[in-house]
């Protein structure tokens, strides 16, 4: 890269790391720390949620699958908004009147303080291998524009770089300066990915519209288990009843909606942002926004992934040593593109787009689970011990410790996923979202019983979360056990959520895990 592009990349994190020290100062207790002591406005909540949603899945992994599939994923996003619909609705003004800093803390006032700790326990655990995942997809793009591939000696580096710059800026602001920051990268992925897709529709290399729209349509072919096939790129509904295509209409609006419905009851990182609103009703409407808002997005990076199938099938000379290899991994199409393509200075500008990308899901992924393990792990066990930590001063040098544990094992376990999601079978997009599964499959019954019944208590909550890791593990590994994926990553929720929602109902209410 030139020099230029770094003084862009350069100017881009010094103001990260400036939003974050100028908010250090601004945070007086914990509440403050963590839940921006209720005050954000909600148009800020919804852009800044709306880039820890989207995060470098959609930057790097969308690109992917549009150009080895086609449309059908859009369902998904239908089925998000539908699921936030609900839960800004149903669920999430009972969490939010709780008033505790985590959701979890809701489920300690309700089944005990075992419980609380077990839920954050098991969100912690998900939320390692989850954001782990996308900070590994994050560093394939950096791998590419840094060290120019993705072999794993420089994808364990770029998770370093990424993991360090974005472990700093999180420990000194706090969730207030990480929501400026979300909605400034937001802003800046939207910008980004617009001019990324103008940009390619004029660099078709001589290709017509009338060629281009014959490549996407009749002329296109999709990636199988078996190979490719010949299928529509444009094809946006796909109404089979198989079980083990992910993208069809019934699994977005059924299995993807309950799936949204467990992340935005369950996940700290998620509800964390509504909590910082003033009021209930600003909490769930900035929910709504941000599904609606992710929409257009997605829809961007797919279509960047569709023209670039174009462009390296309809133009097969073109970058031919590239070309062959995309169509057998494509996981880095779009960072190659933009290493080998965007000129000098907006090259630089690109990257940045990317590292807003992988930088706000990850920070936000820090400070939730800082959070839930300072407030429902760390200080209870200090004063049961009787030693308990009261000075807000003290409370909060100890979050901002507890970030930086936290940004040290989840760059390590984005390490771990990088190994995992090459012998999963799964692309990018599915391996990010299917593995999030492991903790909301238990927790969601857990919190259904919780808002909606009068049932339950600390032996059915522990039973429910054991279950829904024991049910989901073998859903996740399917490959490896049976050769191939039968059911779907989008039915895991449903089906691990129906069975431990069962499991926690049993429980008979006022028994308590001694």
């Amino acid at each position: 890269m030139a020099l230029i592009d770094w003084l862009i990349i350069g100017t881009f994190l010094a103001v990260l790391i400036g939003i974050g020290y100028r908010f250090s100062r601004r945070n007086k207790n914990i509440d403050d720390y963590f839940v921006a002591g209720r005050s954000m406005p909600g148009w800020i909540v919804a852009i800044a949620a709306t880039g820890t949603a989207i995060s470098a899945g959609t930057f790097v992994g969308s690109p992917e699958l549009g150009f080895n599939t086609n449309l059908t994923y859009v369902m998904n996003l239908v089925g998000a908004i539908i699921g936030g619909s609900l839960v800004a609705w149903l669920i999430l003004p009972k969490l939010y009147n709780a008033k505790t800093i985590t959701i979890y803390g809701f489920i300690g006032n309700r089944f005990g303080e075992t419980s609380r700790r077990a839920n954050s326990l098991m969100f912690l655990i998900g939320q390692l291998f989850n954001s782990g995942s996308r900070l590994f997809i994050a560093a394939i793009a950096i791998s590419v524009v840094i060290f120019g591939g993705i072999e794993p000696t420089f994808l364990i580096w770029s998770i370093i770089i990424l993991g360090v710059i974005s472990t700093i800026y999180t420990m000194l602001g706090g969730i207030k300066g990480l929501l400026y920051i979300d909605t400034f990268q937001t802003l800046l992925i939207i910008f980004t990915g617009l001019f990324a897709l103008t940009y390619i529709a004029f660099d078709l290399g001589g290709i017509s519209l009338k060629d281009a729209w014959f490549a996407l349509t009749d002329g296109g072919t999709v990636k199988t288990s078996g190979g490719w096939v010949a299928g529509s790129k444009l094809k946006m509904f796909d109404f089979s009843l198989r079980l083990d295509t992910p993208y069809t209409v019934w699994a977005g609006i059924l299995g993807v909606a309950f799936f949204r419905i467990a992340q935005f009851t369950t996940d700290q990182e998620f509800v964390q942002r509504q909590l910082s609103c003033k009021d209930a009703r600003k909490a769930g409407r900035s929910l709504i926004v941000s599904q609606f808002l992710c929409l257009p997005m997605v829809l961007v990076f797919l279509l960047i992934g569709s023209l670039l199938y174009v462009k390296y099938s309809a133009n097969p000379t073109a970058d031919r040593a590239l070309s062959l290899g995309f169509f057998s991994d494509a996981r880095d199409i779009f960072p190659q593109y933009i290493k080998n393509h965007i000129p000098i200075g907006l090259r630089g500008l690109m990257i940045t787009g990317l590292l807003a990308a992988a930088l706000s899901s990850f920070n936000s992924a820090i400070n939730s689970m800082a959070s839930s393990f300072v407030s429902d792990i760390y200080l209870p066990i200090k004063k049961e011990r009787g030693q308990e930590i009261k000075d807000n001063d003290a409370q909060v040098s100890s979050s901002r410790k507890m970030v930086v544990l936290m940004g040290l094992l989840l760059t390590g376990f984005a390490i771990l996923t990088c190994l995992m999601q090459q012998g999963s079978g799964l692309n990018l997009v599915d391996f990010a979202t299917g593995i999030m599964c492991f903790a909301y499959s238990g927790m969601i019954g857990v919190f259904l019983t919780a808002i909606f019944t009068k049932r339950g208590n600390g032996r059915s909550v522990i039973a429910a979360l054991i279950a829904g890791a024991v049910i989901t593990l073998p859903l996740m590994f399917q490959q490896q056990l049976f050769g191939h994926n039968y059911i779907a990553w989008t039915w895991w929720c449903p089906i691990g959520g129906i069975v431990t929602t069962a499991i926690c109902m049993m429980g008979k209410k006022n028994e308590k895990l001694s």
